[in-house]
């Protein structure tokens, strides 16, 4: 091969060494770019909205999410758990939630969006007394260590409040407020965003 065949070999190499070297730097300057647009570990303790799929949540489920470091619960009602709802407005101490820390929003016994799945309830749960996380207590009766006229609900187990399905706060019980719910809204009807209200707030 002549000088001049080697010195463009050679040039051919270094084009694509340089090449090479130059793609994978704009590759790693890319990606704390892209991750910059990402909600950080501190937005997300903060407060950043938190978008949730309930497709899969089927009804009497229950489903998890943490939003700025607290449980909210996302529960699909079942319509005999919204029926019991009514009949127990004379057992909770604040059946319209009127001292509840709650979006104007949410309404009714239901505590949920006027003109949405009225069986989907969006609450936070911290009992409201000293911030300890209740528990299910679902199934209507004794069947889980409740009193016989238990129509289901959430029952701290620090203190000893009760809720409802609502998270209405049952009369002379510890906690002093219903459940909060958080602003929320709805993406469609399979996606919830918890942290930001209907005015996008």
């Amino acid at each position: 091969m002549s000088n001049q065949g080697k010195m463009d070999c050679g040039r051919r190499r270094l084009i694509v060494a340089t090449a090479a070297v130059g793609g994978s730097g704009v590759l790693a300057a890319l990606v704390p770019f892209v991750s910059t647009m990402l909600p950080s570990e501190r937005a997300k303790a903060a407060g950043a909205p938190v978008e949730v799929d309930i497709s899969k949540l089927e009804t009497g489920q229950i489903m998890t999410v943490e939003w700025r470091g607290k449980p909210v619960w996302i529960v699909n009602r079942t319509q005999e758990m919204l029926d019991t709802l009514s009949s127990l407005d004379s057992a909770v101490s604040d059946p319209k939630s009127e001292k509840a820390e709650q979006p104007q929003y949410c309404e009714g016994v239901s505590r949920t969006i006027k003109g949405r799945n009225p069986a989907i309830s969006v609450m936070i749960g911290v009992c409201t007394h000293l911030g300890c996380s209740p528990t299910t207590k679902f199934k209507n009766g004794a069947e889980e260590g409740m009193p016989a006229d238990w129509k289901g609900g959430f029952l701290c187990p620090c203190h000893g409040s009760t809720f409802d399905l609502s998270g209405r706060v049952f009369k002379n019980k510890p906690a002093p407020t219903n459940l909060p719910i958080p602003p929320y809204r709805y993406l469609s009807d399979t996606r919830i965003l918890i942290g930001e209200d209907t005015q996008g707030a």
